[in-house]
């Protein structure tokens, strides 16, 4: 890798993409930022775009998870207009979950016992201090209850646009709807440039690139096989709702996980947008789910509408069924690949809360050649080499078993 490398196409403009970019750009770099599509309309699109660190684990991904959750204020300062951080959307305050079961309930309890072990700030509370919390929720039975105050929200569609915005200032190239179809290697691997069509034109990016950033999410795994890379995935679909615009429902607490009905269906998780509408989804932030139905939108708008009965005239949008990015063992994978040396793969779950910390790693190790091994060496893409996904399923690894 050159040191000091001059030309950098980043392929995929979701919100990890996009903060890569913007990250590199001030560093004396011409960055080509393209996506096959309107940047931030893949997966970021879907994103219930919770900032956290509660549900991750074991705790070395705890604490990556946590040191980008407590980089986001400055993120988002910095790439926001005029540098406040709600021109992105960015809203703290936290979160609240409860339970009405026993059994669901000693498992929380059981959570935030861990997390607090691990020195995170959640914490248990009574009935009457999480209705203090959120006047507007209606509770039902209350067997256990949580609340993590350093947790938040954010709009990726606005991070993604006000990233390009500051990447324009820079005089950045970028090339939305332009779809990369192949790369030109020389004898080592190296790539030189990247094939692309846009529309029916082909035509080749960037001659003598330095690096190529690949931050292409779903399609990671097709493209990083064109240079003959390993980065396998799992399939992660995942359903939300949202909401017209409503008046302000939650005032204290931006998000809101209630229990399931104790009729089979799961759990619901809440919050309203920097706009107004509420988005809606169940399970946890791993759950499968395909039903993008109408039908099912109303379900869960009535659900939901059981804890926060201030949502009960809202009408609901269902979103298309979202693929989200998903290595094939749930960790990151973040690295240069040994068979295509210049070519630095970012691919992640929970990319919403990983890209103030990913992005600033990426443009350290591709800027500077300096490895962030002590933080990033566990999600190197090496680790896939020759594996397949029955591998990886065989092993039982435990996420990837929690994925199941």
């Amino acid at each position: 890798m050159p040191r000091s490398p001059r030309k950098i196409a980043v392929i995929g403009a979701g919100i990890l993409g996009a903060a890569i970019a913007w990250r590199l750009a001030p560093r004396g770099v011409q960055v080509t930022l393209v996506d096959k599509a309107q940047p931030g309309h893949g997966a970021s699109s879907h994103s219930f775009a919770w900032i956290n660190a509660g549900a991750k684990e074991p705790v070395g991904y705890h604490n990556l998870n946590r040191r980008s959750l407590e980089m986001w204020e400055r993120f988002a300062q910095a790439i926001g207009d005029d540098g406040d951080p709600g021109s992105v959307g960015l809203r703290w305050g936290g979160k609240v979950s409860w339970e009405a079961e026993p059994v669901a309930a000693e498992k929380l309890v059981a959570r935030v016992r861990q997390l607090q072990a691990w020195g995170y700030p959640s914490r248990l509370i009574d009935a009457a201090e999480l209705k203090d919390l959120e006047p507007a929720l209606d509770l039902g039975p209350v067997a256990a209850a949580e609340y993590s105050p350093n947790e938040g929200q954010v709009e990726p569609q606005m991070v993604v646009d006000a990233c390009l915005r500051r990447l324009r200032e820079m005089g950045c190239d970028i090339l939305p709807d332009t779809e990369v179809a192949g790369f030109e290697q020389n004898g080592d691997g190296r790539i030189v440039s990247l094939l692309t069509s846009a529309g029916d034109v082909g035509l080749d990016v960037n001659l003598d690139l330095d690096v190529v950033v690949m931050v292409a999410g779903t399609e990671t795994t097709r493209l990083a096989a064109l240079a003959g890379v390993n980065v396998p995935q799992a399939e992660s679909p995942g359903v939300v709702l949202r909401t017209n615009s409503l008046p302000p429902l939650l005032h204290n607490v931006p998000v809101v996980y209630a229990p399931a009905l104790g009729d089979g269906r799961r759990e619901i998780h809440i919050r309203q947008c920097a706009d107004g509408s509420m988005m809606i989804g169940e399970g946890d932030q791993e759950s499968l789910a395909e039903d993008d139905s109408q039908a099912h939108a109303d379900d869960l708008l009535a659900r939901a509408c059981r804890y926060l009965p201030g949502i009960g005239g809202a009408t609901a949008m269902p979103v298309p069924v979202g693929w989200r990015p998903m290595p094939l063992d749930g960790y990151p994978v973040m690295g240069f690949a040994e068979e295509a040396p210049n070519l630095y793969v970012a691919l992640t779950h929970s990319g919403v809360t990983l890209a103030p910390a990913l992005s600033q790693l990426a443009a350290q190790e591709i800027c500077d050649g300096s490895p962030a091994d002590a933080v990033l060496g566990p999600y190197r893409p090496q680790r896939f080499a020759g594996l397949t996904a029955e591998d990886v399923a065989a092993a039982s690894h435990p996420r990837f078993a929690k994925l199941g």
